[in-house]
């Protein structure tokens, strides 16, 4: 399993890339072995405004139904469309190609609160 070390990540096992006041989200490498091939995955609109721990969307897979929480508040910028069309990029690429959605980032101080790689990997190992 991958847990890039640039990333933080959540609890619920979403990552968030910091790049200035944007943030690219998605589902970890462990999330996406769990919910094993995702057939579907469902946003909330551009522009929508979102809160750190509720959903952005939701990714539907073989084994499961998942909510996509949003690892901080601010507004979707941008969603990834590739996905919506081929939700085998989540399972391939979790990471890179399989992102999910952009988010400007409201509360800067929010990523202080996130897990880092090593944090994260004690929780995903247990």
């Amino acid at each position: 399993m991958e847990f890039p070390e640039n990333l933080k990540y959540t609890p619920t096992h979403e990552w968030l890339k910091v790049e200035g006041d944007k943030g690219s989200c998605g589902i970890t490498d462990f999330a996406q072995s769990e919910l094993s091939d995702v057939v579907f995955v469902e946003f909330k609109p551009v522009g929508t405004k979102v809160e750190k721990g509720k959903s952005v969307g939701t990714i539907e897979a073989v084994k499961a139904v998942s909510d996509i929480f949003a690892p901080v508040s601010g507004e979707i910028i941008e969603v990834n469309t590739k996905v919506t069309t081929s939700p085998d990029l989540i399972n391939k690429s979790p990471y890179n190609d399989g992102w999910l959605v952009k988010i400007k980032i409201a509360n800067s101080n929010e990523v202080a609160t996130l897990l880092s790689k090593s944090d994260y990997e004690k929780l995903a190992h247990h």
